[in-house]
C-alpha cells in the first residue's frame, strides 16, 4: 500500500487592499474591516520598490511582503497596481522627463514582480476582487464582443482608425464617439467630424464609434452573483458623468438582473458596476462593465451601501 499523505491546513492570511493609502474607496474599506476586529494588508503599488521589501521564491507559495508571509491572504480587493509612471500619484513626471526609457524600464520590472503576486494569489486560490486574468476581458473592443456573443444587449459599434469605415457605420444613424479606452467624454457626432480633414486624424489613433442610445441611464452593481445596488440617472448631456442631474434608486426587472449577473459571469467578474443605456425602444443595452468601480459617491448620494456589501464579502472568504 502507498504512503497516505496528508493534507495541510491553510490558515488564512488577512484581507489585503490593493490600492493607494488615501484612496477613499481603500479607507472606507479599512474602516469597514477594522471596525470588525479584523486587520487588512495595505498593499500600496506606490511603495514598491523604494518603501516595501518583496520577495518570491520558486515556488508559488513563497510571497514575502515587509517580512510577511503573504502566501495565502483570506481575500483581496484590487482597487489599482498603478502601473503607469504617468497614473495618480505616481510623481514620476520630472524623472521621465530627464529619461523616460530609464523611467520605463524601472516601471516594468516593478510591474512584473506586482503582477506575479497577484497571479500566485490567483493560482493559490485566493478569492480576489477582481482576478488579474479578467483584465484581458475589461479591454472594451474584446468585453463588447464576448457580451454580443453571449447573446446579451449591446449598442452596434464599431472601433478602427479607416475613415471609410467610419464613414459606412455612421451614415445611417445618429452616433456618438469615444476613446477606446476612456479617459475622456462621450460626444455625438457631428456633420463637421466626417470632414476629410476631421476624419485624417484617426491617423493618430483609432476611435470608437457607437450608435446614440437616447434612453435614460442605468448604473447596476454586481457582487458575487447578485445586484446589491440599481441607479437611474437623469442627465441632459450625451456622457451624464460630471453632469448627472438626479440620481435614485431604482429596482431591476427579473430578466434586466440575470443579464448583469450574466454579464459579470461572460467576463469573470466577482465585483463591478456596470453602466446600461435605452434604446429607442425603451430595451436596456450595456454599454460598459468595470471591474474597480468608484461607488461612494452613490453611497453617499441614495443612502445605499455598496460598501458595506464589499467589506462584508470580503470578511466572509475568511470564514468559509
Amino acid at each position: 500500500m502507498g504512503e497516505r499523505k496528508q493534507s495541510v491546513h491553510i490558515v488564512p492570511g488577512p484581507i489585503v487592499l490593493c490600492g493607494l493609502a488615501d484612496d477613499a474607496h481603500i479607507v472606507a474599506i479599512k474602516e469597514r474591516v477594522c471596525g470588525a476586529n479584523q486587520a487588512p494588508f495595505l498593499f500600496n503599488p506606490l511603495d514598491f520598490p523604494s518603501n516595501m521589501l518583496i520577495s518570491l521564491g520558486d515556488s508559488l507559495e513563497q510571497i514575502t511582503i515587509n517580512g510577511i508571509d503573504l502566501s495565502h491572504p483570506s481575500a483581496v480587493y484590487l482597487r489599482s497596481l498603478h502601473q503607469s509612471p504617468n497614473s495618480y500619484g505616481s510623481n514620476h513626471d520630472q524623472e521621465m522627463q530627464q529619461n523616460w526609457r530609464r523611467t520605463l524600464l524601472k516601471y516594468r520590472e516593478r510591474n512584473t514582480m506586482l503582477e506575479a503576486i497577484l497571479y500566485r494569489w490567483e493560482a493559490l486560490g485566493v478569492p480576489i476582487y477582481n482576478a488579474p486574468s479578467t483584465s484581458r476581458n475589461i479591454t472594451k473592443p474584446f468585453q463588447m464582443a464576448l457580451l454580443a456573443r453571449a447573446g446579451l444587449p449591446v449598442p452596434r459599434t464599431v472601433w478602427t482608425n479607416d475613415p471609410a469605415e467610419v464613414t459606412a457605420f455612421t451614415k445611417s444613424d445618429t452616433m456618438i464617439y469615444k476613446p477606446v479606452s476612456g479617459g475622456s467624454s462621450t460626444r455625438k457626432l457631428m456633420p463637421g467630424d466626417l470632414t476629410t480633414e476631421r476624419l485624417s486624424k484617426l491617423a493618430a489613433a483609432p476611435v470608437t464609434f457607437q450608435e446614440f442610445l437616447p434612453g435614460e441611464d442605468i448604473r447596476v452593481y454586481v457582487l458575487d452573483k447578485k445586484v446589491i445596488a440599481s441607479y437611474r440617472i437623469t442627465s441632459e448631456a450625451v456622457d451624464y458623468r460630471q453632469n448627472e442631474q438626479n440620481i435614485e434608486t431604482i429596482a431591476l426587472g427579473e430578466q434586466t438582473e440575470a443579464q448583469c449577473i450574466a454579464a459579470c459571469r461572460v467576463l469573470g467578474l466577482r465585483f463591478s458596476g456596470m453602466d446600461l443605456k435605452r434604446d429607442r425602444e425603451g430595451n436596456l443595452r450595456i454599454l460598459e462593465l468595470n471591474p474597480s468601480p468608484m461607488f461612494l459617491g452613490f453611497d453617499k448620494l441614495t443612502g445605499t451601501d455598496i460598501c458595506g456589501f464589499l467589506a462584508m464579502a470580503l470578511m466572509e472568504q475568511g470564514q468559509t
